[in-house]
């Protein structure tokens, strides 16, 4: 694995399309360099002038840019379904699915349209349903990979089936922290099912270490503790296009494993290049990963392989 990884280590991409979604901060970093390298990049969000927005900025940077917008609410099953279905019938398939928007901290609970709470349900239970929609584009892709983000809070986190919803009790951070817990489970659960089944799909996680993000001003506001420490304390976080780093290497490095897990390389993972990410013990545990697919299943009323 080189030293120093930077989106300048790109092999060009060319001929290669990338569902990213999220179109501000991390998102918006990925397009930019997936662009410069010649890729074909659906940047995916529930606002449409945000959205277009960033294509538009991408294209005043990169002449000749490929890409595009499309409306996607995590927040929504049928907002996802009706993504996956313009997809399947758009396209022919579809390469790397970077599923990397996400929630962070609410300082109250707060409901999806179909009843989750909403960082389990945009982080993780959104990108779970939506990477079974694209499943039969991807496996028809060339090199296929899905990059799902987890974060350094997933080390403290904790799958807790009897509160996975926090129906009965919300603390905002550990409830963070499981739900990113829960997509570097569902990462490696993924590699396990496509060795299985001969999808043909590389699953590999990544974590941005701290980045200097709107999450902390978008969810818990610019007026919460977290909002004015993000605000104040801006030199405390790296900036986003570092940040983007280990997803780009997860996403495009030759050398990036199958099952693989990347992160910054200083500080505890908080800032720096790209390197393998120190294991989480609890996200190892492959029966909890099998319990947590099947609930995952039920919740989000999908099934992985059905449409192959």
């Amino acid at each position: 694995m080189k030293t120093n990884w930077t989106a300048t280590d790109m092999p060009s991409q060319a001929g290669r399309s990338f569902v990213v979604t999220g179109t501000g901060g991390l998102g918006y970093e990925c397009g930019l360099a997936l662009a410069r390298a010649g890729g074909e990049v659906i940047l995916a969000g529930r606002n449409a002038s945000k959205g277009e927005e960033a294509v538009n900025k991408i294209r005043a940077s990169v002449a000749g840019a490929t890409i595009s917008f499309e409306m996607l609410d995590l927040a929504s099953l049928t907002s996802i379904t009706a993504f996956g279905e313009r997809l399947r019938r758009t396209r022919s398939r579809l390469d790397v699915l970077i599923n990397n928007a996400g929630i962070m901290v609410p300082p109250t609970r707060q409901m999806t349209e179909d009843g989750f709470e909403l960082q389990i349900g945009t982080n993780y239970l959104g990108h779970f349903a939506l990477t079974a929609q694209l499943l039969p584009l991807l496996t028809r892709g060339d090199r296929s990979r899905v990059v799902s983000l987890s974060s350094v809070a997933a080390r403290q986190g904790a799958i807790d089936f009897a509160n996975l919803n926090a129906e009965r009790s919300y603390t905002p951070m550990p409830i963070y922290s499981q739900s990113k817990l829960a997509c570097l489970m569902f990462a490696y659960e993924l590699q396990r099912r496509s060795d299985a089944a001969n999808w043909g799909i590389a699953s590999i996680a990544a974590h941005p270490g701290v980045s200097r993000t709107d999450l902390l001003h978008n969810a818990p506001g610019r007026r919460s503790l977290n909002g004015i420490a993000r605000t104040f304390l801006w030199f405390l976080f790296q900036p986003a296009a570092q940040g983007a780093l280990p997803t780009l290497y997860a996403a495009t490095a030759p050398d990036a494993q199958p099952g693989g897990y990347y992160g910054p390389h200083r500080l505890g993972e908080t800032r720096g290049y790209p390197v393998v990410a120190k294991p989480i013990p609890q996200a190892a545990d492959e029966n909890v990963a099998r319990k947590l697919w099947d609930v995952s299943e039920d919740m989000t009323n999908v099934r992985f392989g059905e449409a192959l």
